[in-house]
């Protein structure tokens, strides 16, 4: 078992090869979610005038986000993350801890399946130094599920004595699996029972408690040995005999210890007897049934660690070994195991505080020693929900989970898309979650409107207004950068930025003044309540009304709403001469479509935009041509109303008479 690759220690390393600074110049460090920025800081001494350029280094700490293989991990239990959050608080302890160790296994199931994959890879590989960075990810993912499962078996199952060393058993099984291979291979040759890995296989088998296995082994062995026939069904006979816990049974846990006890002097007395002197493989397996310590210790190289050793002691030795006593066995067990001169590796110090039920120890080991976030942030969220964390508060407000989900999640932004799981990471901390996105989502690259839209949706939920606004506008004005009139008119809609809608329906009045005809006309004619936003959008989306109601002849109608554009003062001054010229075929119609009132009203709105014409300051650039139009339309548009005005009042007389 490769222990977890110590992530800063490895940034620090990485830094000592930065260039050596100038005399007089320090580094300075700042840490960011996703990597960090090494400076130089120049300080002048006196009378010394400090030269060149200081350097700015970037030192990338988290490139697991990176991998594609992991982002899997990253999304599979952002799942799982969600679905624990809603586990009702209300419900009783015990119903709820079998669904905490349900919500366990699956987090572990989906670290076992990265490990899988990213050992494939690694294996099929033909780049060195890609086989490495897999093989280094192995091996953390190998460190993870490790301590996960053990603190799953001490801290969640909380098994107790009896059922404890039942949970040990399965853990070291499950995390020494080279056992399995060794055997697949005794197995496959000619004549299993003269592999020189055989009596290997047979021992480890004993080593981790699969006594059967262990049996079925050496009936291969004694059936080319007849002469020890008897020595064999002795050994047999003890290995069937070894009693083990059933927690489901009726059997109370004093009455497996005293079984476990008569068979344990049986087998001490077969050892004191020499019954197996003749035998030097069958006297082995003899000394480590009583738990010889020394016999033990003499095959480190089978049992590999030093907490495969502690199980396998407890096994032989201490089978109803209680929670509270394991902390003893495995510090125990570590000195011995371990080479007094050596130090303890961070794998070593992570499960000796888990054995000692130190959680925080724990936690805080594995945020010094591991790459990322990410065990230590679902790992303590599935603690606290299991409430093995209420009494440890930080200093600066936030509790433990919601530091390091916090902490975890702003790593994730830094991603161009798993930003979005980080989302729900924060929205389940109550404390500073809020804060945390509304600063996070901000820098979020708006690379697409597509992007955009799924940003904007994030905010809309949670009611970020200031956030919703930043990112219309910022969008608005791409879009109007890039001619894009309608796309930024939406925009600056669901900005409800009343100025910035102003002024790009001034840009589609003077497109439309240009073109003769409305650009994105879908838009226009389902503003709705929207076009009410600023006067001059009003102005907008009535205009185009106008339109559809003269293209449809509703002439009546649509000469009472242009009407109405002028009068109410809702049109630009400037945009009159277009309303009056719109005018002109109306009032050319063979039917009166303006009353003589109505009439009156455009004469008005004629001549004080005329005299406002005459009013303009001296000296305006103004093109002779433009000015002759001017004179033209007004003549015409004269002409045409005095033309509709008597029409209208010979038909309103004839009606009235």
């Amino acid at each position: 078992m490769c222990a977890p690759v110590d992530a800063r220690s490895q940034t620090f390393r990485s830094i000592k090869n930065i260039p050596a600074a100038s005399d007089g110049t320090h580094l300075g460090f700042a840490w960011g979610p996703g990597d960090i920025l090494v400076y130089e800081t120049l300080y002048k001494t006196s009378g010394a005038k400090a030269s060149g350029c200081p350097f700015i280094h970037e030192v990338r700490k988290d490139e697991d986000i990176y991998s594609p293989i992991l982002r899997k991990l990253f999304n599979e239990s952002h799942h799982i993350f969600v679905g624990l959050q809603t586990i009702r608080e209300d419900l009783p302890s015990k119903n709820k801890k079998p669904q905490f160790v349900s919500i366990s296994k699956n987090y572990r199931s989906v670290i076992r399946a990265c490990m899988e994959e990213l050992q494939q890879v690694a294996v099929s590989t033909k780049v060195s130094q890609v086989a490495l960075q897999y093989g280094n990810q192995v091996s953390i993912l190998l460190a993870i599920e490790l301590i996960w499962n053990l603190c799953e078996v001490l801290f969640i199952e909380a098994a107790p004595a009896g059922s404890l060393l039942l949970h040990l058993l399965d853990w070291v099984r499950l995390h020494k699996a080279d056992v399995d291979e060794k055997a697949r291979e005794v197995l496959q040759s000619e004549s299993p029972a003269e592999h020189h890995d055989y009596w290997d296989v047979v021992v480890s088998y004993v080593l981790q408690g699969r006594l059967e296995e262990a049996r079925q082994m050496l009936v291969k062995q004694a059936t080319l040995q007849p002469a020890a026939r008897k020595m064999y069904k002795l050994m047999d006979s003890l290995l069937s005999k070894m009693p083990f816990y059933n927690p489901g049974g009726t059997q109370t846990l004093t009455e497996f210890d005293v079984k476990w006890r008569h068979w344990h002097e049986e087998v001490d007395r077969c050892l004191q007897d020499n019954s197996f002197a003749s035998n030097k493989h069958l006297e082995l397996i003899c000394k480590v049934l009583v738990g010889d310590e020394d016999t033990l210790l003499a095959h480190k190289d089978l049992l590999s660690t030093w907490y495969h050793f502690l199980v396998t002691r407890l096994l032989f030795c201490h089978p109803t070994v209680k929670p509270t006593e394991l902390h003893y066995y495995a510090q125990s067990c570590m000195t011995m195991f371990l080479d007094p001169r050596s130090v303890p590796e961070p794998l070593d110090s992570i499960l000796l505080a888990a054995f000692e039920f130190d959680i925080h120890q724990v936690i805080k080991d594995c945020s010094i020693a591991l790459n990322n976030w990410w065990f230590v942030a679902h790992l303590t969220d599935l603690l606290d929900h299991c409430k093995l964390l209420q009494s440890h508060n930080l200093h600066f407000g936030s509790n433990l989970r919601e530091f390091l989900l916090l902490e975890y999640a702003s790593g994730l932004f830094t991603h161009h898309s798993l930003w979005q799981l980080a989302v729900d990471y924060f929205d389940h901390c109550p404390e500073f979650g809020r804060v945390y996105l509304e600063l996070q989502i901000e820098r979020v690259p708006l690379d697409t409107e597509r992007k955009a839209l799924k940003v904007l949706r994030i905010c809309e939920q949670r009611q970020m207004s200031e956030q919703v606004r930043s990112i219309c506008k910022i969008m608005a004005m791409r879009a109007l950068r890039n001619n894009r009139l309608g796309s930024a008119l939406s925009w600056s809609i669901r900005a409800k930025d009343a100025a910035f809608a102003t002024l790009i329906s001034e840009k589609f009045l003077q497109d439309y003044c240009a073109r003769g005809t409305f650009s994105d006309l879908d838009l226009i004619d389902n503003l709705g309540p929207a076009m009410l936003l600023s006067d001059r959008l009003t102005f907008l989306g009535k205009y185009r009304e106008f339109h559809k109601l003269y293209g449809e002849k509703r002439f009546s109608e649509a000469a009472k709403l242009l009407l109405s554009l002028m009068t109410a003062k809702i049109a630009p001054r400037s945009f009159w001469m277009t309303l009056l010229t719109d005018a002109l075929p109306l009032l050319e119609q063979k039917e009166v479509i303006f009353s003589a009132d109505q009439t009156h009203e455009l004469m008005f709105c004629l001549e004080e935009l005329t005299s406002s014409l005459n009013n303009t300051t001296p000296g305006t650039d103004r093109p002779m041509q433009d000015e002759d139009i001017e004179v033209t339309k007004v003549e015409l548009l004269r002409l045409a109303l005095a033309r509709n005005l008597a029409m209208a009042i010979v038909k309103e007389g004839t009606v009235e008479a």
